[in-house]
């Protein structure tokens, strides 16, 4: 069964939990994470490039010369895609983008995730965060002493959230704050470590067991 050292946010040990091997511990599966990543960018794409085709640019409402005894090559309208202004061939028109995954996939490369983060000791669990207000320098010394970089990169996924948290972390570079239960494998991925409090980790063994 895996275990975890729980801090507090001077990153001394409070205590050693033992994690659920379901969801801390299961096989890492790489297809089914690069899955995921595909629908969840495929979702976030806007979808609206537009080009214009031959019938919907302007002008074109005649011959621009005779058939023939001018020299020039046969023409019948300035729309042609040949021609500039003229219309565009199969070019890109609205469209979504999106598809679904189901819901027991997306469970699984969440699970991949954590399991890696684990086994590369990029997975950090604090007891609390404790800020009375926002305090963006606060916020920074305590990520710096948790990842022990001075960039850090980190993602907190928080089971007990609060604004000043949330307030205190948003302008730092390379840092994300979200609620446990928005977490996902992309924003996941994205960030070196990811950070969880101790309800985070109650509220993922319970939503993560197969």
């Amino acid at each position: 069964m895996p275990t975890i050292n729980i801090v507090d946010m001077n990153n001394s040990k409070v205590e050693e939990r033992n994690l659920n091997p379901e969801v801390f511990d299961g096989e890492i599966k790489e297809h089914v994470v690069h899955e995921v990543v595909r629908a969840l960018l495929a979702n976030k794409r806007q979808g609206t490039a537009s080009t214009k085709g031959r019938s919907e640019v302007s002008g074109g409402g005649r011959k621009p010369w005779r058939q023939k005894g001018t020299g020039r090559a046969r023409a019948g309208t300035i729309r042609s895609p040949l021609w500039r202004g003229g219309g565009i061939v199969f070019g890109p028109k609205p469209r979504d983008y999106s598809y679904s995954v189901p819901k027991k996939v997306r469970r699984s490369a969440l699970r991949s995730v954590l399991t890696a983060k684990l086994r590369e000791s990029k997975l950090l669990v604090v007891d609390r965060f404790n800020l009375e207000k926002p305090k963006t320098k606060e916020m920074y010394k305590i990520l710096k002493g948790l990842t022990g970089s001075e960039e850090p990169s980190a993602l907190l996924a928080l089971g007990d959230w609060t604004e000043s948290v949330w307030r205190s972390a948003r302008n730092i570079p390379g840092v994300g704050v979200v609620r446990v239960e928005h977490l996902d494998v992309y924003t996941a991925l994205r960030h070196d470590y990811l950070i969880l409090d101790r309800s985070g980790v109650d509220y993922l063994e319970g939503a993560l067991v197969p």
